[in-house]
């Protein structure tokens, strides 16, 4: 205790001081080992400090030189357990006989400040001023395991009159490399050492020095740490939450902030954050000039989301005629949409007032790019809008083109509905699939669709259109969009040089306050679409009306309560209500001819005053046909719409030969044509047929017609109403249907009949029935109830002797049967 260096040991100013504490592992049995012996030291005793405590051994900050001494538990003159680091101690310098490195030796406990009160709970809050005691110091490169951490340092600092110390490392300066000496006054933060537990000084700064403020942007933000981009060199630098000298939800990418950079673990760390008003930090240069270049170098999809090069983009352009390239990335272009090589732009130059590197910024496109490349445009319509995205109708294409709200060339468009563009086709890299990119809003008017051809023509409405408001049809079967809103089609027969020819035209393109009708004269001229080439007439106007003349047809289907008539053009079916018809519809068969005239309701044509013609010459529709003599065979290719209502065609078609041939002659046929008008014909059924030639040389059709089917007999399991099932089975468990209205000649089936029939499937539903259902003979009146059981009870074995009917005897009815009358029995008296 008398030793010179504790004589000469000056305690630094009263103003500062604490005692620090560190968490250390020691072992639990360890205070029970006795004292040991002095050992044997170098005779001069030392004050230092206890700086860490492990498993069995510690170290000793000495406070009269900068070196650090290992000593074992063993030496420490009392109970171990009761030792705490920071403790105050005296020692002798000793040699380890194995390793030959000093150490202490002969240690003993000094007495310590009494701690009558807490340590001040300011962890993150003011500044404290307090002396250094031992400066800290990083560990040598040839660092041994006992030095990884390097040397720490002491403060003391005072506070109710009491003083403590509290360790320090030299990454806790706030200066990197700053030089301090004991006895400095230093101003520090306390906080508490997350790894150990323990309070410890931080940003200790000296007190006369300057620390040097910085400034940034945030360029990242992550859940608890991010990163800022240094406006004084060309590098990013951590921060923790924690730092932000605020409230941290405050805190987003792109805001302007001032900060202090200090060393921790190696790494430059920003602490004691601020946030600065925006437009604050500025990091280059931009030159008011503008320049014009071409693109010569696009920036990829790969490289917005890569971060290895920041610049990829090259931009050409002359500067006092020498040709120059430059830089630009991601960020200095003003739109998002597609850009392309040569693409003529309009930009500044910017210099990084770091390190001088100048790139292209504020690119913007010009227009003359579309002329000077002769990129191939197109037009179209906005047809619809998604949130971001949208589908354009094409003026010069069928299909339509998907596009991104991304690639307007004016940043920020939100387009609209009905809204005209201008775009380039080009081919997605994800979906492989046609959109829309450079996307140009053009002024109303500026698209058309169609072109109309100034000639007018006349001709004779055959069909009228029907509006989509009033049409029944799905549009699939009428032939049009089901977004065009069109309706249903109408047809003009016209002449063009004594060739006749038919034309469509839609209800929008009539004069609603006179609409022809059907038989109308009318005038109209011939629009083009531009995306399809076809033609259909436009701007009609009625020149005369039809008289109400007559028009015959044969009945082509019989429904509840009404029914279709078949025109003798062979080309449609004319709706009828019974209440139309003028006589017993019970009377109607299908295949009879009718007198009728056209009306409309509802916008749809229908018959009007149906008459029978039940006189030879006026009902036979076949009559007027010249028909060949010679009968061929072939196959139905394609039924009539009566039997598939799915296919647009009327008329149904057949070939000639049984065998599939792509080059064989086929001939149409209609209801007219069956030789059975209740005959329903599918795809693939065998026929055999005559063919026919109209009187006026019209087409060729098919006459006579007759299916060559398979002919099944069986019988009538059960009915129920207006139908009723076969005991046939057409799959397993399955008994096959038939509908009453089949039954040939309308007679009435008994359960139990024997009918003949021909079996088809419905191509809507893929179901099976029965057709041209025939009787052939009545049900058998049912066995009596003695003669099914006699039955069950006769033995089938064929080994046993069986008796055979030579002859059998005459029944009631006068059958043959015994040839001698059998005479009466006579009593035996």
């Amino acid at each position: 205790m008398a030793s010179f260096q504790w004589k000469n040991f000056q305690p630094p100013s009263p103003d500062a001081g604490i005692t620090a504490i560190l968490a250390f592992h020691r072992s639990p049995g360890y205070g029970n080992v006795p004292a040991s012996p002095p050992a044997h030291g170098n005779g001069i005793r030392e004050i230092g400090i206890i700086e860490k405590l492990l498993f069995s051994y510690g170290f000793v900050q000495c406070c009269g030189r900068e070196e650090r001494l290992f000593f074992h538990y063993s030496q420490y003159q009392g109970d171990i357990n009761q030792a705490k680091l920071g403790d105050m101690v005296e020692f002798e310098q000793g040699i380890d006989r194995r390793t030959g490195k000093a150490i202490a030796v002969s240690i003993l406990s000094m007495p310590q400040m009494p701690q009558t009160a807490p340590f001040p709970s300011v962890a993150g809050g003011d500044r404290m001023l307090g002396s250094i005691v031992v400066d800290a110091k990083p560990p040598p490169k040839s660092a041994g395991p006992d030095e990884e951490g390097g040397q720490m340092g002491r403060i003391q600092y005072e506070t109710s009159g009491e003083s403590f110390f509290l360790p320090f490392s030299h990454c806790d300066l706030t200066t990197k490399g700053t030089q301090l000496e004991p006895g400095d006054q230093v101003t520090f933060t306390m906080e508490t050492c997350k790894r150990t537990g323990a309070l410890q000084a931080y940003d200790v700064q000296k007190l006369d020095q300057q620390v040097e403020r910085h400034q940034g942007v945030i360029c990242s933000c992550k859940d608890s740490f991010g990163f800022i981009e240094r406006s004084d060199v060309v590098k990013e630098i951590f921060f923790h939450y924690s730092e932000f000298q605020g409230d941290i939800n405050d805190l987003k990418l792109g805001d302007d902030v001032e900060f202090t950079v200090q060393d921790r673990h190696g790494k430059e760390v920003a602490v004691n954050m601020v946030k600065l008003p925006h437009g604050t930090v500025v990091f280059e240069n931009i030159s008011d000039t503008r320049f014009i270049g071409q693109i010569a170098k696009v920036i990829g999809r790969s490289h917005r989301q890569s971060t290895s090069d920041l610049l990829p983009g090259r931009l050409t352009y002359a500067e006092k005629s020498v040709e120059k390239e430059i830089q630009f990335g991601d960020k200095d272009v003003c739109a998002d949409f597609t850009y392309r090589e040569g693409d003529t732009v309009e930009f500044n130059i910017a210099t990084d007032r770091r390190d001088s590197m100048q790139h292209a910024t504020n690119i913007e496109f010009l227009e003359t790019s579309f002329d000077s490349s002769e990129e191939p445009r197109e037009t179209g319509i906005v047809a619809v809008v998604k949130e971001g995205f949208g589908f354009i109708k094409c003026a010069e294409r069928e299909a339509r083109m998907f596009f991104h709200f991304s690639e307007f060339l004016k940043p920020g468009t939100i387009p609209r509905v009905q809204d005209e563009v201008e775009f380039t086709i080009s081919e997605d890299q994800t979906s492989n699939k046609p959109v829309a990119i450079r996307i140009k809003l053009l002024p109303r008017g500026s698209i058309s669709f169609e072109t109309v051809l100034q000639e007018k023509y006349s001709g004779i409405v055959e069909k009228e259109a029907i509006s989509q408001r009033q049409s029944t049809r799905s549009p699939k079967k009428n032939g049009t969009n089901k977004d065009s809103g069109v309706g249903e089609l109408g047809e003009i027969k016209y002449e063009v040089d004594g060739k006749e020819q038919t034309i469509k035209f839609v209800m929008k393109d009539v004069d609603i306050r006179n609409v022809p009708k059907c038989g109308d004269k009318v005038e109209f001229q011939i629009c083009e679409q531009r995306r399809n080439s076809q033609h259909t007439a436009k701007n009609i106007k009625v020149m005369s009306r039809a008289p109400g003349q007559r028009h015959r047809g044969l009945v082509a289907t019989l429904k509840e309560n009404f029914g279709f008539i078949e025109t003798l053009e062979r080309d449609r079916e004319i709706f009828f209500h019974y209440s139309s018809f003028d006589g017993d519809p019970n009377d109607l068969d299908i295949g009879d001819m009718l007198e009728y005239t056209l009306a409309s309701k509802n916008g749809k044509q229908s018959a009007e005053g149906v008459l029978l013609l039940t006189s030879a010459a006026d009902a036979s529709g076949v009559a007027r046909l010249e028909v060949e003599e010679k009968v061929l065979e072939g196959k139905v290719v394609r039924p009539m719409r009566s039997s598939n209502p799915e296919q647009e065609e009327y008329a149904g078609l057949v070939q000639v030969g049984v065998e599939d041939n792509e080059n064989a002659k086929m001939y149409p046929f209609t209801i007219v044509s069956l030789t059975n008008k209740q005959e329903f014909l599918q795809k693939g059924d065998l026929v055999t047929f005559r063919l026919t030639k109209p009187a006026n040389g019209g087409d060729v059709f098919a006459a006579h017609l007759e299916a060559q089917r398979k002919v099944v007999q069986s019988r009538v399991e059960s009915l129920k109403g207006q139908f009723g099932f076969i005991g046939y089975e057409v799959e397993e468990g399955k008994k096959l249907f038939f509908h009453v209205s089949e039954v040939v000649g309308g007679v009435e089936l008994q359960v139990g009949d024997v009918v003949e029939f021909i079996i088809i499937q419905n191509k809507r539903s893929g179901k099976t029935s029965a057709c041209n259902v025939k009787k052939i003979s009545e049900a058998r009146a049912p066995r009596p109830e003695r003669l099914l059981s006699r039955l069950k009870s006769i033995s089938m074995d064929e080994s046993q002797p069986r008796v055979v009917a030579l002859r059998q005897p005459r029944g009631p009815d006068g059958r043959p049967g015994f040839a001698l009358i059998r005479a009466a029995a006579v009593s035996v008296a």
